[in-house]
């Protein structure tokens, strides 16, 4: 290999040591991965769950709620926003950094 891409090289494995640490390889090999979500304490993390929850019981029931009002307004579109995340998603870029993250950590 050319020094230059020697050094190419040597930079990807620096950038992927450095940005490349949201997926935490199992410690049973098995080629799995965990990604964890960082919470101050588990009341943290169970009023998080419970917004969440809240937040999908609303928009499911929001629908039925408008019947019984007078006031029109447009309920919201739950199936539209999660398609239109889904094609935001970069599972493409994703799948590069994975690419690259394996082949420099070997």
């Amino acid at each position: 290999m050319e020094t230059n891409e020697i050094k190419k090289l040597e930079n990807l494995r620096q950038l992927t040591a450095k940005y490349c640490n949201t997926l935490i390889p199992s410690a049973d090999k098995t080629g799995t991965h965990t990604a964890q979500i960082k919470m101050q304490n588990y009341y943290e993390l169970g009023c998080t769950i419970t917004e969440i929850i809240k937040l999908c019981i609303v928009a499911l029931e929001q629908e039925a709620h408008q019947t019984s009002t007078t006031i029109k307004y447009s309920p919201i579109n739950v199936p539209l926003i999660l398609e239109m995340v889904l094609e935001m998603f970069p599972l493409d870029e994703f799948e590069l950094i994975t690419e690259i993250n394996e082949l420099l950590v070997e």
